[in-house]
């Protein structure tokens, strides 16, 4: 599989499968100064890349530990594996750190970056196995419920530029 880079998204099509997908998150908050950025491609199955959106850090993290579906990116952010969902080309775009303009911001994202692609295997075997879970349990477990029905998104994916 090609490199795990980070990307942005397209807010239309967020908001295009956030009625299938609830525990999408939208790209910025009011109060947000920087969109979403989003880990991709996490996992190819059945024709379709899969994005996972990174959030930032809180204090509730500290606590929490690694998981199938929940990844922390040391103290700088947090992989929602059970909130990734499949991509259609033309919906989304490189972030080239290297272009952006906030020192602060910049430096961050590469400590992010550099970190992700330390546990890049642990990502994407997470993530095949997380998608897999999903397929064959739905939402019959705690881990299921809180994860984006990836199959209904596949469908839902070939509708978006129709």
């Amino acid at each position: 599989m090609d490199e795990i880079k980070l990307y942005e998204v397209d807010g239309n099509y967020i908001n295009f499968l956030l009625p299938y997908a609830p525990h999408l998150f939208q790209n910025r908050k009011t109060n947000q100064k920087n969109e979403r950025k989003y880990i991709g491609v996490v996992l190819r199955v059945n024709g379709f890349d899969y994005f996972a959106p990174l959030s930032s850090f809180k204090d509730k993290h500290k606590t929490m530990k690694d998981g199938i579906d929940f990844i922390k990116v040391k103290d700088y952010a947090v992989i929602n594996l059970n909130n990734m969902f499949p991509v259609v080309n033309g919906v989304y775009t490189y972030v080239d750190i290297g272009k952006e303009k906030d020192a602060h911001y910049r430096a961050l994202l590469q400590a992010e970056y550099r970190y992700i692609k330390s546990i890049k295997d642990k990502i994407l075997k997470n993530a095949s196995t997380l998608y897999n879970i999903k397929k064959r349990d739905g939402n019959s477990t705690a881990l299921g419920k809180r994860c984006n029905d990836f199959l209904k998104l596949e469908e839902i994916c070939v509708q978006y530029f129709k």
